[in-house]
């Protein structure tokens, strides 16, 4: 079997992009993206719609429940099962999505986390409430914490979870667990926009978001998890949680979903484009026949 990769920045055609090149080269699509991992986050993730999935076979779509714990590790374990399934029928891998940083996992290899129980995860989300958190981990690791900034929740998160699970601190757990790569030599395609243009997507996106029914999805999500579960931090959800709130008008809140949605864009770009050698970058109408000419 054969496998390759497209990212790019948020609104920039991936998805419909995939769906293009798997139905050509006898293909599965493995989607890394952090939100539609989760059931019922459906709008927000502009996850595919019922249709597109039951046409084409997706994995890393309504994986886990939005109050699961979820982390780098469980999805290269996705990861391993999804390549088994492709093997047992005969088909290609097309990886795409969002969230890079998954795709380098893949590429760099973690060092594996020590087992962290329902428990374990219920009592590091308490303790992250706490805003004393970080402090207690620059006391308990200053090396490892000395370039994660206090906003960094995703790896204050991490490290809560080594030490909690493991009693170590993370430099001495990962210095004990070196990472291993988990895959090799993978065609990665990253997806082009000028700026002016992915801003006119997003803004296009959003207001779709909204005429989709995205508030309501919002309101039944909070009144089933609360706020507390990470995924509940994501943008779209945060800013709406701030328009019922009442510190914001609809208007504010369209807009302010635009803006953090650029702004999280511009940072895809950054990683896509310095995290990743031999990448093969073109524009959303190239790549099409760059990948087929290339890969196949």
């Amino acid at each position: 079997m054969k496998q390759l990769a497209i990212i790019g920045p948020t609104a920039s055609g991936k998805s419909d992009l995939a769906v293009k090149i798997a139905k050509k080269i006898n293909a599965y699509i493995l989607s890394i993206d952090s939100l539609s991992i989760y059931r019922e986050i459906d709008i927000v993730s502009a996850k595919p719609s019922k249709d597109e999935l039951q046409s084409l076979k997706h994995f890393g779509i309504d994986v886990l429940n939005p109050d699961d714990y979820f982390s780098v590790d469980i999805f290269i374990d996705l990861y391993k099962e999804v390549i088994s399934t492709c093997q047992r029928d005969k088909k290609n891998l097309v990886i795409v999505g969002g969230t890079s940083f998954y795709l380098k996992s893949l590429i760099q290899g973690l060092s594996s986390l020590a087992t962290v129980t329902p428990e374990i995860s219920r009592h590091v989300q308490i303790k992250l409430q706490d805003k004393n958190s970080y402090n207690f981990l620059i006391n308990l690791d200053e090396k490892y914490m000395k370039n994660i900034s206090a906003k960094d929740s995703y790896r204050i998160e991490k490290a809560l979870l080594i030490y909690e699970a493991s009693g170590l601190t993370p430099t001495e757990w990962f210095r004990q667990n070196p990472p291993k790569p988990i895959i090799e030599n993978l065609d990665i395609f990253n997806i082009e926009v000028e700026r002016t243009l992915l801003r006119q997507r997003i803004a296009q996106r959003t207001s779709k978001m909204i005429e989709a029914g995205v508030i309501d999805e919002v309101c039944a999500l909070e009144q089933k998890y609360t706020r507390v579960p990470h995924a509940m931090n994501s943008i779209g959800i945060v800013e709406i949680l701030e328009f019922l709130d009442g510190l914001c008008t609809k208007e504010e809140m369209i807009e302010n979903i635009s803006t953090h949605t650029g702004q999280l864009a511009k940072r895809q770009q950054t990683f896509n484009r310095t995290q990743f050698e031999n990448i093969t970058s073109a524009s959303l109408d190239e790549l099409e026949s760059i990948i087929l000419t290339k890969s196949f």
